[in-house]
């Protein structure tokens, strides 16, 4: 059951035992929070809302960070507060919502589905979480999933990367998309471009300084840099089955793609 722990004033991070999953709470100065990716396991989620109340503090706002299972849970222990991400996530929750059900009962099983993926786009315009606590900006991009959408927050120098910049999984490109490496990679520039960044939360992984911030944006375009170049090597970080299917799956894409797109 996981449990939030001070990551810097102001802002608290649980991690779940499933895929090392982080949810991070953005606290305001009235007891309310924005409570970004709230994940994974339906004890999981109880131990956010107990750890939550027993602090005095409620959820004021929810936040996905992109469209896939794991990113879009809420439970009814939380609050009926409301819920945002990106327009392109929300379309994907709603055109894909049969098979991310169907992924969730099969590794998460028990959860209430109609809180499930129920989620408010926000304006195509809009820059930045919209609530009245600390500043909350939104990098909004398409590498890894539609509407993937990182959140920096300048006051404590913050940026919750979503299903980025990991220490423990390789970049997984958005195979189905029309550019997918072209994607990833300008998401990784603008996240590159945040100025300020004291701390990087992924989704999935360990919180890192503003070192290790910049180490990942260097491992994650070098893994990028030899897919293209289709050489093999050994990322320290494809230590899983799963993940060395996903990385052959990826190479296969990009070849794919190289042929039908020759320079």
């Amino acid at each position: 059951m996981q449990r939030f722990r001070e990551l810097t004033a102001g802002v608290l991070v649980a991690t779940a035992d499933f895929a090392t999953t982080n949810t991070v709470a953005v606290l305001d100065d009235g007891g309310g929070c924005a409570l970004i990716d709230p994940g994974v396991s339906v004890a999981d989620l109880a131990g956010l809302a107990a750890d939550l109340s027993g602090s005095g503090l409620r959820a004021r706002l929810g936040f996905a960070t992109h469209p896939h299972w794991d990113h879009v849970l809420w439970s009814r222990e939380l609050g009926d507060a409301p819920r945002y991400a990106a327009p392109g996530a929300v379309s994907i929750t709603v055109t894909e919502r049969d098979g991310m059900v169907s992924q969730l009962q099969e590794s998460a099983p028990g959860h209430d589905l109609e809180l499930f993926g129920h989620l408010v786009a926000l304006r195509e315009d809009e820059d930045r979480i919209p609530w009245d606590g600390p500043a909350a900006q939104l990098i909004i991009h398409d590498g890894h999933a539609p509407g993937h959408a990182a959140v920096f927050l300048p006051d404590s120098g913050v940026l919750v990367a979503g299903d980025m910049l990991s220490d423990i999984e390789i970049p997984l490109l958005d195979t189905v998309a029309h550019d997918p490496l072209g994607d990833y990679r300008a998401g990784l520039a603008l996240l590159g471009a945040v100025p300020g960044v004291r701390w990087v939360v992924p989704g999935h992984g360990h919180a890192g300084d503003a070192a290790e911030f910049r180490r990942r944006l260097e491992a994650d375009a070098r893994y990028l840099d030899l897919l293209v170049a289709g050489e093999p090597f050994d990322d320290p970080r494809c230590t899983k089955e799963w993940m060395r299917t996903m990385h052959e799956e990826q190479l296969r894409t990009v070849a794919r793609l190289a042929g039908e797109n020759p320079a």
